[in-house]
């Protein structure tokens, strides 16, 4: 039912709680230097409030834990599977689905078969697994966002959304047979969670159509997504998000999926395709790498909770209540101080970090400074979505070319945080605001070819603090 109140209420009650500790300042300080200043060296349990990643991390309802008591362990052909294709197929309505542990496996799958060494992929953006992916196999990724989506003070109701001009003109450009596939993801994760309309996606398909190229979404948000269609776009308000669902998922050939966002699970993903040669291709690489067809790494109760958790996720209440959680937010780190893009997304609010902290220069990897500072005066942890991230080499200097932003992402666990949990989020983010000259940049240590953020070590260009306290 609509919400009768000027601030989100969860349309949930609780039934278990699981206890976290705020750690005192001087302890976190050790840790984030014992951690080489890299959030993903953190244990869990030194942590208070994760925001590091919506993926995997969502609160699982009693419906999913009462299917994860019917789990059909069988190698072959476990009931758990056939439940979980219905699920996919009620929603998706892709011919052929493809159980894999989660959305990295499904785009290495996909683009193992698809792409070769020279290729191109468009993208309204990549995000880092998807744009490595690409690049493991040869390829070149190529993002295509509107101009809007570039622009962190534009209000545009999807600013996630494909230049699709650009796009024709691309495809005119390179020519179809260096063009394996077309990528969409909803909403647009790079794009600080921005979401992407239903003209768009139709335009796009056309688009794609008429050149012979095959069309997939990232779909791991696919019901984020469908939300903003029903609230922003004309002639859907009276349509349900399953029927946003279904017309979308209509103009593609197909996608990949990580379960773990809007499938509600722990674990999980898929990919789905209406191309017979494609999914034999994909299976049987699937069976050298992941497991049997019908289970595909996953075990038959993480496929039981996926096929319960993707309906949930498209429930009108749990929606509304989702995305106006983020609003609110994005809404108190403002009242703070606090530049982050809006209008807010999906999934996470992101956290302007270059325009927060002026003097760092992008070099220094600012989004990495506040990073790091939530951690230290909170004991939060969060995600740098910039020059770490998604800094290009030229291949002419060897220099690097740092992204248009430099972002902090604030994604939040799926029916896991109160609002007053992000109260004190927003407390934090504003006591940093404060005294932000104080904040110094970071110089990487060492370092990976591919997704660098993940186990890189950094050095503190000072040690100096900001003494926010505990």
């Amino acid at each position: 039912m609509e919400n009768e109140f000027d601030f989100p209420v969860e349309p949930y009650r609780i039934k278990v709680v699981e206890a976290i500790k705020l750690l005192p300042r001087e302890k976190r300080e050790e840790i984030i230097q014992q951690a080489h200043f890299n959030i993903f060296n953190i244990r869990a349990e030194d942590v208070f409030i994760d925001l590091l990643t919506d993926s995997g991390t969502a609160a699982m309802s009693d419906n999913q834990w009462a299917g994860v008591m019917l789990g059909d362990e069988s190698y072959a052909g476990c009931k758990n599977y056939f439940n979980f294709v219905e699920s996919v197929q009620h929603i998706f309505g892709f011919k052929h689905v493809i159980p894999v542990h989660q959305g990295r496996v499904a785009e290495n799958l996909l683009f193992s078969v698809a792409v070769k060494s020279g290729d191109f992929v468009p993208n309204n953006t990549h995000f880092d697994t998807t744009r490595a992916n690409v690049m493991h196999k040869g390829g070149t990724p190529v993002d295509l966002i509107i101009r809007e989506g570039r622009d962190p003070s534009s209000i545009h109701p999807f600013k996630g959304n494909m230049d699709v001009a650009a796009l024709e003109d691309f495809i005119i450009t390179h020519g179809k047979a260096k063009i394996p596939l077309v990528m969409m993801t909803i909403t647009n994760n790079t794009a600080a969670g921005q979401p992407v309309s239903m003209e768009n996606i139709r335009s796009a398909s056309t688009i794609c159509r008429k050149h012979g190229i095959p069309f997939f979404f990232d779909a791991a948000r696919f019901a984020e997504n469908c939300w903003f269609i029903h609230e922003r776009e004309p002639g859907y308000r009276d349509k349900q998000p399953i029927e946003i669902a279904r017309e979308m998922f209509s103009y593609a050939d197909g996608c990949t999926m990580s379960a773990k966002k809007d499938g509600l699970a722990n674990m999980g993903g898929f990919i789905a395709l209406n191309d017979d040669d494609l999914e034999q291709q994909v299976t049987r690489l699937l069976i050298l790498i992941e497991g049997f067809r019908t289970y595909g790494g996953l075990s038959g109760r993480d496929l039981e909770a996926v096929a319960r958790g993707i309906r949930e996720s498209l429930d009108p209440d749990y929606l509304r209540f989702r995305t106006a959680q983020i609003k609110y937010l994005g809404d108190k780190l403002v009242e703070k101080g606090v530049p982050v893009i809006q209008p807010a997304g999906g999934h996470a609010v992101f956290v302007d970090a270059g325009a927060m902290f002026p003097h760092i220069p992008a070099s220094d990897y600012p989004g990495q400074a506040l990073t790091v500072a939530i951690y230290r005066e909170g004991g939060i942890r969060a995600v740098e979505i910039g020059g770490l991230m998604f800094a290009q080499t030229d291949p002419e200097t060897g220099r690097e070319i740092a992204p248009p932003l430099e972002l902090v992402r604030l994604a939040i666990p799926r029916r896991v945080y109160t609002n007053s949990h992000l109260d004190y989020v927003a407390h934090v983010c504003g006591r940093i605001a404060e005294k932000k000259r104080q904040l110094r940049g970071f110089e990487i240590v060492s370092q990976t070819k591919y997704l660098r953020h993940f186990t890189m070590k950094l050095r503190e260009k000072t040690q100096a603090g900001i003494g926010v306290g505990s």
